[in-house]
């Protein structure tokens, strides 16, 4: 804890707090801090960002704050914290905005197939909570894989050494076609893409101003 630099250590040690917060209080919450479609009763304007720091179980949190320490300090500390953070909640937040937008378009797809159970599925879409921090993870992996592309990754399992251009594009891949085969299976890939093109684009407009390696204040 002592070597990571500020806003890594304060994101890590809020993110414990709530998780340990929402295994002590449980279900409420859920209602009030998770994230829902905008057009469920358990919607409000806060849960953008507070579902970036909640996690649905140990091994959740666990993964999304490895990859946090693992990619988030060199980005930190060549930002700074001020820049750091900026592009941490644009991902998370423009993770949030994508994932509503295939909920939107999900929900109103069901209700229009008038399927036997499609109104059922639609409506079990409204009351379905998501948390995370993923989106806002995959941009900083989106970020890391940018500035440094040639950088050596290993993965744990299978143990592959990839350089990080190829291990973003990768990523990326897998959860477009899982996005598009399986959204069924519970997990908000489309969310994990939105981190990426939210960072991508903020990435991109900070290297057309001649921001890009800067540090602010």
């Amino acid at each position: 804890m002592r070597n990571l630099p500020p806003a890594i250590k304060n994101l890590l040690i809020i993110n414990i707090i709530v998780f340990l917060g929402t295994e002590l209080i449980g279900e409420p919450m859920y209602e009030w801090f998770a994230l829902f479609p905008l057009g469920s009763q358990f919607f409000h304007w806060w849960q953008p960002v507070t579902h970036m720091f909640m996690h649905g179980n140990f091994a959740h949190i666990f993964f999304n704050m490895w990859s946090l320490i693992v990619f988030g300090p060199v980005l930190e500390r060549m930002w700074g914290s001020k820049k750091f953070l900026l592009f941490y909640f644009v991902c998370g937040l423009g993770a949030a905005v994508c994932h509503e937008a295939v909920l939107y378009w999900q929900y109103h797809s069901l209700i229009a197939s008038a399927t036997p159970g499609a109104a059922s599925r639609a409506l079990q879409l409204l009351v379905t909570p998501t948390v995370g921090a993923s989106g806002a993870i995959y941009g900083l992996l989106l970020g890391f894989g940018m500035l440094y592309p040639n950088y050596t990754l290993t993965l744990l399992f299978p143990p592959v050494s990839l350089k990080a251009k190829w291990f973003v594009l990768i990523f990326a891949a897998i959860e477009l076609v899982t996005g598009i085969v399986g959204t069924a299976d519970g997990i908000a890939h489309f969310a994990h893409l939105g981190g990426m093109l939210f960072g991508l684009i903020l990435i991109l407009f900070w290297k057309k101003k001649g921001q890009m390696y800067t540090e602010w204040e």
